[in-house]
């Protein structure tokens, strides 16, 4: 299956996908709440804890840099780690489906 990585936080998955576009942490933390429907929010500390693990990972780099909002981008290691999150929960989903409702995928 080639690369394996880590399970994802929720945190670090909802930054990620917030990534596909320029965003600054302030516009992350409203997307992540948007997205999960006010379930998940995320506070400055963990937003930029986050931003500073996912850089070092290069899973994120910084976008703009001018002004006083750094904005982040997602890239393409940090799309691949989000692909391979998403079969993973898939199938975590799908086989408790299977399980519960005896359902087939």
């Amino acid at each position: 299956m080639g690369q394996e990585y880590p399970p994802l936080t929720e945190g670090v998955y909802y930054i990620l996908l917030a990534l596909y576009e320029p965003r600054h942490g302030y516009g992350i933390m409203q997307l992540t709440e948007e997205l999960s429907k006010g379930r998940v929010q995320l506070g400055a500390g963990t937003i930029y804890g986050a931003i500073k693990t996912l850089v070092k990972r290069e899973w994120i780099i910084a976008f703009d840099e001018d002004g006083r909002k750094k904005e982040y981008i997602i890239t393409d290691i940090g799309k691949t780690v989000i692909e391979y999150e998403i079969k993973r929960l898939r199938e975590l989903y799908e086989n408790g489906l299977q399980i519960t409702k005896g359902e087939k995928s």
